[in-house]
């Protein structure tokens, strides 16, 4: 693949923010359109040129389409408002006759599947129409459209409305939509296709339509991304939910989707399934299944999630990092956590009541760790100089670690503790909120007993600063 000059819109868009920094790692020459050049963030684009203009106004569009080979076209108006349709119309067209003027060779579109059978859903509608539109006016230039059902991926609407939703809520009243068939696909499937398209042969205008190697109902997405999240989901289908309660449902429960919600609900009353599968035979392409899709959605999210509680605390004393670090690989079994054993104590008797592993396991050694070494409730995760990470293996309704380390600061050092909890459901956030005052005493009461310990150890003196 030779590198060409690229424009894309959306460039801060969910498709368009991924496709962006992909192109230009493969090399190629990207423009970024963006409404106000000036008011962007410029290093958020990477390498990439950021270039002015607006379509809905077809005259700003002329020089940042000059000396393009390709144009991807990420956008539709949804968020805003009842006049979306009317809006991706200009859109479109002002695109498709700039693209013409300035000699464009191609534009890549991604639009939505969906048969003709639609017109309910204005959402779709509105996505097959630009695809028209853009052929319509374009003359010359090629038009490649992949049209794509619900998109799995940290951050795309469609998954998160599904992520929120069963994060949410333990009993479902679900609507008949849930058992309309769709063709899910993974954001990694959707970029490759966007990508390989601009190495199709010139020609008449493409539509493929694009589809993850599943078909299956968004109550069996909804049933999958609760499998790999570990969480126990009943669904009580009604068949009186209409789109219109439904979205006041969806509002209700992921008020964030809220504005675009009604659209969407309306287009998933019609199955969107690969009926033509040119895109196998054009694209050495193998798109990925529903397993695989949700499993990598969540990790993404994961890793940059906001969706985790965290207690960081941090003390300064008067001795050196080792001495202070002493302190911390001693923790637990008969040297006890410094601070509230009875409470220690006491939770792991609830833990074993509800067939944890509890504070029976003590430590292997008073003095010494190692990875894989039980610690009480825990298990040691990482074991390094000055760093030490605990997993809980109590019975929660998530994930934990507590996490210490010690760094050197002038005379002294100061010890860091966080703990971390991911919920897993509505229990977890409940469980997280029941236990936070504990948590401020006892957790507080750990870093300053450590500390207190270091320094007695160390040298006798006690002159401990919280912060």
């Amino acid at each position: 693949m030779t590198g060409r000059s690229v424009l894309v819109t959306g460039a801060t868009g969910y498709i368009g923010g991924h496709l962006r920094p992909l192109l230009d790692a493969l090399g190629h020459d990207v423009r970024a359109l963006v409404r106000d050049p000036d008011s962007a963030d410029r290093r958020s684009f990477g390498t990439a040129r950021v270039v002015g203009g607006d379509l809905l106004d077809r005259g700003s569009l002329g020089p940042a389409l000059q000396g393009i080979d390709t144009a991807y076209f990420l956008v539709h108006s949804m968020r805003a408002g009842a006049q979306f349709e009317e809006l991706d119309r200009t859109a479109a067209a002002n695109f498709a006759s700039a693209a013409r003027g300035a000699g464009v060779r191609r534009i890549i579109y991604l639009g939505g599947l969906g048969g003709s059978a639609t017109p309910d859903s204005t959402h779709l509608r509105s996505r097959h129409e630009v695809g028209e539109i853009l052929r319509r006016e374009c003359g010359p230039v090629q038009v490649i459209e992949l049209r794509a059902s619900i998109v799995i991926g940290a951050g795309s609407t469609s998954f998160e409305m599904i992520r929120a939703l069963v994060e949410r809520l333990p009993v479902m009243v679900t609507p008949r939509w849930v058992s309309v068939l769709s063709q899910p696909i993974g954001i990694d499937d959707v970029l490759a296709y966007l990508v390989a398209s601009l190495d199709l042969p010139a020609g008449p205008h493409r539509l493929y339509e694009i589809g993850g190697s599943n078909r299956l109902s968004y109550g069996a997405i909804m049933r999958e991304y609760a499998r790999q999240r570990g969480l126990r989901r009943v669904m009580i289908p009604v068949p009186v939910l209409t789109p219109r309660l439904s979205s006041l449902w969806l509002a209700i429960v992921a008020p964030r989707y809220a504005r675009v919600g009604r659209c969407l609900v309306e287009s998933l009353r019609y199955p969107t399934v690969v009926n033509d599968t040119a895109a196998l035979r054009d694209f050495a392409i193998e798109p990925r299944g529903i397993v695989d899709a949700v499993h990598a959605a969540i990790a993404a999210r994961d890793e940059h999630s906001p969706r985790r509680f965290v207690d960081a605390r941090s003390v300064r004393i008067a001795v050196p990092a080792a001495a202070a670090f002493n302190a911390i690989r001693r923790i637990g079994g008969r040297n006890g956590w410094y601070y509230g054993d009875w409470l220690w104590q006491l939770r792991g008797g609830m833990d074993r009541l509800v067939g944890g592993v509890g504070m029976h396991r003590g430590r292997r050694d008073p003095d010494d760790l190692v990875v894989g070494d039980a610690l009480d409730c825990w298990t040691v995760q990482s074991y390094e100089p000055n760093r030490l990470v605990l997993a809980a293996e109590m019975r929660l309704p998530g994930s934990a670690t507590l996490e210490f380390t010690v760094a050197d600061d002038g005379a002294g050092s100061v010890i860091r503790q966080t703990a971390v909890f991911e919920p897993r459901g509505v229990a977890g956030f409940a469980y997280w909120y029941s236990v936070w005052p504990l948590h401020q005493l006892v957790f507080a009461g750990m870093v300053r007993g450590m500390a207190r310990f270091a320094e007695s150890g160390a040298s006798g003196s006690s002159s401990v600063r919280l912060s």
